[in-house]
């Protein structure tokens, strides 16, 4: 049972004479987002010396009196001293440059991939900096997702968590208020995929009112929170909430943010665990694991179309959507009896990138995608997702990142006993797991209905 955290709440006074220095700018161009316009603030420590600093990012501006209270708290050797960024979404301006044409928030904020972390990786942060060094603060940002952490509330509540997730090395602390974990874009997948995923490094905070619905009418905001946190403590993660009284505010997050930041930063620099998650095809998998090797390339058949079982009884291959097919096998070859059969995760509703796969010991099914390696049961259904050492999106020709469709990345999947081997046009990559080849003209022990 998932019990309630309460806090304590904690008040800071602001002094009369600011600690730190507010540094605006603003991104006017983003190939990630284009025609979009980004403002931002950064705040710099006062009497800034050039030491390494830890980074937070704030999203929709600076909201919970966040340059305050971080300097309250990092004079206090509560947390250890950080610059802030403080992003707004991008608005699309017509030619006049007055008339507001497109408010990109639920695009950029709302969307489950890895575009807005990608956004904050390559553009926004690098300009942010910039932006500084051009005020006369050369800030040195420490490198690593445990000295990071971002915040955001309602649709900045999933930004932060989705940019965190797609990039632990980025950031691996998150407070999440309010959060859109519903039918917007997809949110309201995310549950699922957080317990079927092998753990991230990351330590996260949500917080929701008990009276939280924004918008009926794409589900309760409350309850969609209560289901991720239920993954995440299911999943393993070093994670905790305060669900209160109170409904879509900042009210709430703004009370408890001080002591929040200090529950996200305890034990720092001590870095962040990984740990065990209630997943058992995966703590089974991951048993005795090792991290992923890479070696040289070498000349390889590519795997991605069809994958036979190991008795020669059935092949899995590709179908329509996100989804592949299953057909029977006649002695000679000749296949019938052809359904769409297994059931493949995607992030923002996309079509998925599929490439090498192949069938284990257990009659299970392993799947390249750039959602990461699923691994499907005997019945078709995700149990396990694995996160790759690489990214299929860029050894993907033009025309199939363009039309998305089946078989696109030119990837051989091989499951060992003992290990996993990925072979891709730049590299072949190695993983020790606790798994089992198949034995050619041995059929697996049948799982039933499920």
């Amino acid at each position: 049972m998932l019990k309630k955290l309460i806090f304590a709440v904690s008040l800071f006074v602001a002094a009369t004479a600011s600690a730190y220095t507010i540094v605006d700018g603003s991104l006017e161009k983003s190939e990630i987002y284009p025609g979009t316009i980004h403002t931002y603030r950064i705040s710099v420590p006062q009497g800034y010396n050039g030491d390494e600093l830890c980074l937070y990012v704030g999203l929709d501006g600076i909201l919970c009196d966040a340059p305050a209270r971080i300097d309250s708290l990092a004079s206090c050797g509560d947390i250890p001293q950080m610059t802030g960024i403080y992003i707004q979404p991008g608005i699309i301006y017509g030619k006049d440059g007055s008339t507001v044409l497109r408010y990109n928030r639920s695009n950029e904020f709302d969307a489950t991939d890895a575009r807005f972390a990608q956004f904050l990786e390559e553009e926004l942060i690098p300009a942010a900096l910039a932006t500084a060094r051009e005020a006369g603060y050369e800030l040195k940002i420490k490198k690593g997702g445990e000295n990071a952490m971002i915040f955001g509330l309602s649709s900045g509540g999933i930004a932060a968590f989705s940019a965190a997730w797609h990039r632990p090395g980025l950031f691996s602390r998150v407070f999440a208020g309010c959060t859109t974990f519903v039918p917007m874009r997809g949110g309201n997948d995310l549950q699922a995929i957080v317990r079927k995923s092998e753990p991230k490094q990351l330590r996260i905070f949500l917080q929701d009112g008990y009276s939280d619905s924004w918008n009926p009418l794409f589900g309760s905001w409350f309850e969609s929170n209560q289901l991720m946190g239920s993954a995440l403590e299911f999943a393993g993660y070093d994670y905790n909430f305060d669900w209160a009284d109170g409904g879509h505010s900042v009210k709430r997050a703004s009370e408890i943010f001080s002591d929040v930041m200090k529950w996200l930063w305890r034990g720092y620099p001590t870095p962040l665990e990984k740990r065990s998650t209630g997943n058992e095809t995966i703590s089974e998998m991951t048993s005795g694991a090792g991290e992923w090797v890479k070696y040289p390339y070498e000349p390889f058949e590519p795997n991605s179309a069809v994958a036979v079982y190991p008795d020669g009884t059935l092949r899995a291959m590709p179908d329509r959507g996100n989804q592949l097919s299953q057909e029977l096998m006649d002695k000679d070859g000749s296949g019938y009896a052809a359904q769409r059969f297994y059931w493949l995760h995607a992030y923002n509703n996309d079509g998925l990138l599929k490439g090498g796969m192949t069938f284990d010991g257990k009659g299970y099914l392993w799947v390249i995608t750039d959602a990461g390696i699923q691994v499907c049961d005997q019945n078709g259904r995700v149990r396990a997702i694995l996160d790759l050492p690489f990214d299929p999106r860029k050894i993907a020709t033009k025309e199939s990142r363009r039309s998305r469709r089946s078989a696109q990345t030119p990837t051989r999947m091989e499951v060992n006993d003992g290990e996993i081997v990925i072979y891709t046009p730049e590299a072949i990559y190695r993983r020790k797991m606790n798994v089992r080849a198949a034995t050619a003209g041995v059929r697996p022990k049948s799982e039933g209905q499920g």
